[in-house]
């Protein structure tokens, strides 16, 4: 049981030597870089999607806007029924 307290008591050092060295720092930029690029990965994903939604969105203007353009020329081109009777005379 001794030796396994004493293996980890020089193990400490050694881990310290070891991560202030150029390999610790080396180490240390791989798994930054590794996670950043892990972020970008995710935010290419979300932009894609809200790209996604933008287009969704413009169609449903374009409809819309198609939609207001029919009904105003109905309400606009809308006159009174041809051969309509105006107010005529009392009947007899």
């Amino acid at each position: 049981m001794w030796w396994f307290i004493l293996f980890f008591a020089l193990l400490i050092p050694l881990a310290a030597v070891v991560l202030d060295s150029q390999l610790g720092r080396a180490l240390a930029g791989l798994v930054e870089r590794w996670g950043r690029s892990v972020d970008a990965a995710g935010g290419d994903r979300r932009v894609a999607r809200l790209e996604g939604e933008v287009e969704r969105l413009a169609l449903e203007v374009k409809r819309l806007e198609e939609q207001t353009d029919f009904l105003q020329r109905l309400l606009t081109e809308r006159s009174a029924p041809s051969g309509a009777l105006g107010p005529g005379e009392p009947r007899e």
